[in-house]
């Protein structure tokens, strides 16, 4: 069952740009799109540890400090992270999208490297050269058509942003139970696109029958129940096992991307995936050092 999880997790997290392209169409805005999921999320892991009293008592026994990081975590890291992954697919197609977000390993490895918190080893600085690579060679096949730099740039912004977030949380130290934190992250991401919404008078209360079908996916399919089933993959795989599982995921939105919208990578593109996809493979290899975060996308 354990792999199944993961699996299920990563096809679930593949699908949401696929839906967040969906939600487009049916005129939800970028901003209520994020708040939506958000809020729906934290809603349901709200019920859960309802539900759980061991994941309510991670959360009773943590400190004012873990409190206000995990929330701190979700306004600030993962608000920016999400806010530029959904603006960057309003320009971009999901299957590029997906693969320039998952280069996010090697740079947190890089990161790791000039922070001083690992030594570089022959497989780390062949996985971080092979992610480059292929980023470059992504880029360089996206090129050839309608490149659009803007959303490029906010795509690798997601991807640094994310990287942001995964190194602050590993050095946080934070001794709450997994999904207890995730709750008070998607909680913090929630209260920001809410602030700003009420700010700015953007957010979009009259949503299309539709939308509401694809906002309910992208809340349920895409965050919520892969957060679960990739925490209870976890439990019983291992973390190098089910980081390598996880590189499922932008398989998923190719694929997905393909059928939905007839996207189609060129043989160049696909060149690039296929480094990207394989450093990421390499980076989350029982050899390696440290436990790899979870995807939260």
């Amino acid at each position: 069952m354990g792999p199944l999880l993961v699996l299920v997790s990563a096809a679930c997290f593949g699908s949401l740009a696929i839906f967040g392209k969906l939600a487009y169409d049916a005129g939800v805005s970028t901003l209520t799109l994020l708040f939506v999921r958000f809020a729906l999320a934290t809603l349901v892991f709200g019920v859960l540890l309802g539900a759980r009293p061991s994941l309510a008592a991670s959360l009773r026994g943590a400190g004012a400090r873990a409190l206000a990081i995990g929330v701190g975590l979700g306004a600030i890291g993962y608000a920016t992270q999400a806010g530029l992954f959904f603006a960057a697919l309003q320009r971009l197609d999901a299957s590029l999208l997906a693969l320039v977000l998952y280069t996010y390993p090697a740079w947190v490895m890089l990161a790791s490297f000039a922070l001083g918190r690992e030594r570089p080893t022959r497989r780390r600085v062949v996985a971080l050269c092979l992610s480059s690579a292929g980023l470059v060679v992504l880029l360089a096949g996206a090129a050839a058509g309608s490149f659009d730099t803007a959303g490029v740039v906010m795509g690798l912004g997601a991807a640094f942003a994310y990287t942001a977030y995964i190194l602050v949380a590993d050095r946080a130290g934070l001794d709450i139970a997994p999904l207890a934190l995730t709750a008070l992250v998607c909680g913090g991401a929630a209260c920001t696109f809410a602030v700003v919404g009420a700010l700015s008078g953007r957010l979009q209360l009259d949503v299309p029958a539709d939308g509401r079908l694809w906002l309910g996916l992208i809340a349920l399919v895409s965050t919520a129940l892969p957060i679960v089933a990739f925490f209870a993959g976890l439990a019983r795989v291992g973390p190098s096992t089910a980081a390598i599982l996880s590189s499922f995921e932008p398989v998923v939105t190719v694929g997905l991307a393909y059928l939905a919208f007839s996207e189609i990578l060129s043989a160049m593109q696909l060149a690039g995936a296929v480094l990207v996809l394989g450093a990421a493979v390499l980076l989350a290899s029982p050899t390696r050092a440290g436990t790899p975060a979870p995807p939260e996308f």
